[in-house]
């Protein structure tokens, strides 16, 4: 039936496994929970053991570090049901028929996409830029998401056929951080699967400090780049790339690249500030793809 499976890399994933544990026993499902860390090494997984003294759900920690590709990849080798749900360890569940409203619409779909909600208010002022961000961009309605079903698509609460998963797996040949679910999704959307969105919202627990947010961002589009340099996804797909080939075909990007140049310590001072600019973010992130090398 159902492979829940939680990649985690320094954090207590045990209230998250204890309450999906919680629901899959109220609903009689034939279920495992598959937590895997990523070489962490860290202390919090003493409380991560605990999760191997409930049924049907199994904790290890890696010797050696493989990176959220890999670690994901590796979960989906292991698990032995027809469904594969990808949860980060950071997840919260927020609604006690989260598990119901997924086994509710399997039959009809190979993915399922949940949704991601942010908090209300930001936790603290070094992470107000990777909250806004998620609450103004990344949180969206199903209605919203459907859209543009396979680029709205997240794989930390997504469900999917364990076949289908095994015609596209995560691409562990890009080692830097960023855009695997881009990849991901790019690659179903070629084939393709019958995807649908939810509203079966979770809640993103780990958020970012600002500083930390930029170096990921700053990751994630030399990632990018190294995906469209080997032809591995289609500029079209993604806005940000669609730019950057605009502005390298008209030459323009010699402007972004000055810009980048000038502004780029005013801009990170905004960007770390408590006030951070979503549109300075995003002057940030294609003048900073434009002054890297391809």
């Amino acid at each position: 039936m159902l492979s829940v499976l939680v990649p985690i890399y320094n954090y207590n994933a045990y209230p998250l496994v204890e309450e999906l544990h919680k629901q899959c026993i109220e609903l009689g499902i034939v279920f495992e929970i598959l937590c895997q860390d990523d070489a962490s090494k860290s202390t919090l997984n003493i409380n991560n053991e605990k999760i191997n003294s409930l049924s049907n759900c199994n904790f290890i920690s890696l010797e050696k570090n493989v990176a959220h590709r890999q670690n994901r990849n590796l979960l989906a080798k292991r698990a032995k049901y027809e469904y594969l749900l990808f949860l980060d360890g950071d997840s919260i569940v927020i609604n006690s028929h989260y598990i119901k409203n997924y086994i509710n619409n399997l039959k009809e779909y190979d993915v399922i996409y949940g949704g991601r909600l942010h908090p209300e208010n930001y936790p603290s002022n070094q992470q107000i830029l990777r909250w806004k961000y998620g609450k103004f961009i990344e949180d969206k309605l199903a209605k919203d998401r459907l859209k543009k079903p396979y680029k709205c698509l997240l794989f930390n609460n997504t469900i999917i056929k364990k076949e289908c998963f095994n015609k596209v797996k995560f691409d562990t040949e890009i080692t830097l951080y960023g855009h695997d679910d881009t990849q991901l999704s790019y690659q179903l959307s070629l084939i393709p699967f019958k995807i649908h969105h939810i509203d079966n919202q979770i809640k993103h627990g780990d958020i970012d400090s600002n500083e930390v947010y930029i170096n990921k961002t700053k990751n994630s589009i030399k990632s990018l780049l190294v995906l469209y340099a080997s032809k591995k996804i289609d500029y079209r797909y993604v806005s940000l790339l669609k730019l950057y080939v605009f502005l390298k075909t008209t030459k323009l990007h010699l402007i972004a690249l000055l810009f980048y140049k000038i502004f780029k310590n005013t801009m990170t001072k905004n960007l770390v500030s408590n006030n951070p600019s979503l549109i300075v973010f995003n002057l940030f992130r294609i003048s900073y793809m434009c002054s890297l090398k391809q």
